[in-house]
Order: structure tokens, then sequence, then C-alpha cells
């Protein structure tokens, strides 16, 4: 069945184990893959959404917080707001412009075009070192999705669209949900302008976020304590093609906020 009939289904992906840099990620994946037979084999229909923690490390995108020496800027910062100075240091090093920085909080532009709390810079679930390190966003998250995209082509023979999500807050409203970084084999977006709605009238300005709600759809099922970093969802299907995450991404020339 496809979205268009009433029906998804997402699986997460067991016994993914603590992953280490340099770890062979697409083999673990497809190993995870086969020990979910209801999954096999895999179908046209699929998408394998991969978290952005996993990658990072497999990536060394690691930094080690006891090497950083923060600026005076970072440690008035961390100082008034009760935060640590060396991941300070570490947003303002990984930004490429600053947004805002007030109440504890940094909302930076990252290098790929992100514009997030912090850079992306997380604390969060990096495993035994926690304290000790934070992971960076990859650096190419569309070739990350690309490399396990085809290594699980290679092992499975179905061509599986892979989505590397990250989870992003929202203006406006509190809390999270996790959204595409990178994507390999699906367009991150479908734009419906001039298409009719189910009353016929033409759409003006809808624009589809498929492969963020993809992502999102797939953190229900992984959860952000459960050790579950990635998940198979069913019956999504989205517009395939080879799309970039930078297709998803809004010019400043539309920034309401500037």
């Amino acid at each position: 069945m496809s979205a268009d009939e009433g029906h998804v289904e997402i699986v997460a992906l067991e016994g993914i184990p603590e992953i280490a840099p340099g770890a062979d990620l697409a083999t673990i994946l497809g190993d995870a893959i086969e020990r979910a037979p209801a999954l096999l084999p895999l179908r046209d229909d699929d998408v394998l959404v991969v978290t952005q923690k996993i990658v990072s490390k497999a990536e060394n995108a690691i930094v080690d917080l006891t090497t950083v020496e923060p600026r005076p800027e970072a440690v008035r910062f961390a100082a008034r707001w009760d935060r640590d100075p060396r991941q300070i240091e570490v947003v303002l090093r990984e930004a490429r412009r600053v947004i805002r920085m007030e109440r504890g909080v940094l909302i930076t532009e990252t290098p790929h075009g992100f514009v997030c709390a912090n850079g992306g810079v997380d604390a969060s679930n990096v495993g035994p070192e926690s304290g000790q390190i934070v992971t960076l966003l990859p650096r190419d998250p569309d070739a990350s999705a690309r490399a396990i995209r085809e290594a699980v082509r290679s092992r499975f023979g179905v061509d599986v669209p892979v989505i590397v999500s990250d989870s992003f807050g929202r203006p406006w409203r509190w809390g999270i949900v996790d959204v595409a970084i990178g994507v390999s084999g699906l367009e991150p977006i479908e734009d419906l302008r001039g298409t009719p709605d189910a009353d016929g009238r033409v759409m003006k300005s809808t624009i589809r976020a498929s492969a963020d709600e993809i992502a999102s759809a797939a953190e229900l099922a992984l959860g952000k304590t459960g050790g579950r970093p990635a998940a198979i969802v069913r019956g999504a299907s989205p517009r395939r093609g080879e799309g970039s995450i930078a297709d998803a991404l809004m010019p400043r020339k539309f920034d309401l906020f500037p």
C-alpha cells in the first residue's frame, strides 16, 4: 500500500550497537535489516531513515571537549546562562553566521545552510564518553545518505531511498521534530503549486516537505531514549529522484525575520 491508500508502516531496526568512528555503518544497517525478516524482501516504496548521530559517529564528526579552549565571549555567555563554554566555542567555530545569541540559546547558520539551535552540535546520546565529547553534523549529509543507499542496493538488490534525520526546533512552537538533513534517491520537497486540490481548486502556494514528514514519522518509532537509530518507513512512496537537501532550503531573500 502507499500513503495515498491510507497506510504507512514504520519499523525500527533493532540491535544496532554503539557506533565508533570508522565503523562500517552501511554493513551494520544491512545486518539490522536482515534481522527483521518481516521487512524482507525490501520494497520499492521503502525509505531507510538513519539518524544523524550514528552517521556523525561513524564519520568521526566528533569533538573532544577536553581539547577545546573557549574564547572570552563563549566563557561569558556560558557563565551567564549555565552552559558549557567549550560547547559554546564549538558552536561558534561551526557557524557560518550567528543569527541570535540570547537567553542561553544560539541560533546559527551551518555551512550546509541549515538554520538551527546550536548549529547541530549535540552532547546527547553520544555514548560512554558523554560529557566529554559532542557530535557535529556530517560534513556532507547527502553524500552520507548516498553511500548508505548504494550499499543497501548492492546488498539487497532494491534501490531504497535514504534520509539522514536530525531533531530541529520550530519557530513559535515548543518542542522538536525530526527533519531531513540529507537525502539520496528522492526529492525532499513536492511542489504542488499549479495542481488541483480535492475540490479542483488550483493550489498556488503548497509545497510539501515530504522528506521531513518521513523523518518525523520515523522518529515516532525510534524515540529519543530507546537506542534505535534507524527505521524503515514503508508505504510513504515519496517522489523518487536525485534530489539534494539543498532543494529544501529557503533562500535568504524569502526570510521574513531578518
